[in-house]
């Protein structure tokens, strides 16, 4: 790999742990006032729009207060109940012949939890939720991705690389698996543009992701 090849690697890994993070921040609790600041940003709110996200002029003129409590409501409404709503749990959606759905805490939650833990990451001490919420599963694949982008400018190739192969089979076994139909669900049971826009975006994030990774093992195998 050339040294110009490794410095696009490593950008392209900074921009993907990025969009992990930020993504993982939307689904793990109501819109905080932190990340909507970010949000409100000229530069981050050109990311969006690169990124293919189409939030209407007058999402921003609201008052911060009554937005908010308006996303929190819809939040609520989406992934918690009580009532009829969008479990964000991969054990409940994940769709692959031949696996267990349609519960929580089956056998897809206990893989993933053993994938997490024995990559070394820890939860929050605060974290009580499920080890397969979408929120953690996007997060370990920022941590992995970080710990990419870190082997690479320490010209770690082979830690490097190894992260790849881990990424890649976690999009493919996993997130690639329930992904996209839970983010058509939110997108047609959705009541706002916020949650619309960003299901979208995690949606084609997530399948642009297994693309790439399977683009770069054909070019790099292991």
């Amino acid at each position: 790999m050339t040294t110009s090849e490794k410095e696009n690697i490593k950008e392209l890994a900074e921009h993907r742990r990025s969009i992990y993070g930020f993504l993982a921040a939307v689904y793990r609790r109501e819109l905080t006032s932190e990340l909507l600041q970010q949000m409100k940003n000229h530069r981050f709110q050109e990311v969006l729009s690169n990124l293919g996200v189409k939030l209407n002029n007058g999402f921003f003129q609201n008052s911060e207060k009554e937005l908010l409590e308006d996303l929190a409501v819809e939040y609520t409404r989406l992934f918690v109940g009580p009532g009829k709503h969008i479990a964000p749990y991969e054990s409940v959606h994940h769709q692959k012949e031949g696996v267990q759905s349609g519960q929580l805490w089956g056998e897809l939650t206990t893989q993933v939890k053993n994938i997490i833990e024995s990559s070394g990451l820890e939860y929050t001490s605060e974290y009580t939720g499920l080890p397969d919420h979408i929120s953690v599963e996007l997060e370990y694949m920022q941590r992995v991705i970080q710990r990419e982008a870190q082997a690479w400018k320490a010209d770690d190739d082979k830690t490097a690389l190894l992260c790849l192969k881990n990424e890649k089979i976690f999009v493919g076994e996993h997130l690639i698996r329930w992904i996209p139909d839970f983010c058509e669900k939110v997108i047609e049971a959705t009541e706002t543009p916020f949650y619309r826009e960003m299901a979208r975006l995690t949606r084609s994030f997530i399948e642009f992701e297994k693309e790439e990774l399977s683009q770069f093992r054909r070019r790099q195998p292991m």
